[in-house]
């Protein structure tokens, strides 16, 4: 059982994304923006974070970039839009292992944390 930090700006999504890896691992926390990812990344050494691109304070390729700075074995699985192709190819190149394309659905997403563990 992995302990997983879900990072994204929309409260449903954490939601949806809680309740999907929820049983199978254990959500640790939860972050709304990259400043609040990389300090609940430094606080609770999650195995794994799941994180959106686009949000507020910070994008999440530049916290993904500053925890992978922190830590170089952070495991960090990008969430992101379709429309966001070209930052989907950014982040995989800085370091992402992995990202699964919203809408997602729950095998998806445990498919995806266990290629990365």
């Amino acid at each position: 059982m992995a302990r997983v930090l879900i990072v994204d700006d929309a409260a449903f999504t954490r939601r949806m994304l809680t309740d999907m890896v929820g049983g199978q691992h254990e959500i640790c926390g939860e972050a709304s923006n990259g400043l609040e990812a990389i300090e609940k990344y430094k606080l609770l050494k999650p195995d794994i974070v799941t994180m959106d691109i686009t949000m507020p304070e910070m994008h999440g390729i530049d916290a993904m970039e500053e925890i992978l700075d922190y830590d170089g074995n952070a495991k960090v699985l990008i969430c992101s839009a379709i429309g966001h192709r070209q930052k989907v190819l950014e982040a995989m190149k800085k370091g992402a292992r992995d990202f699964v394309v919203k809408p997602f659905q729950k095998e998806q997403i445990l498919d995806a944390i266990h290629r990365i563990l």
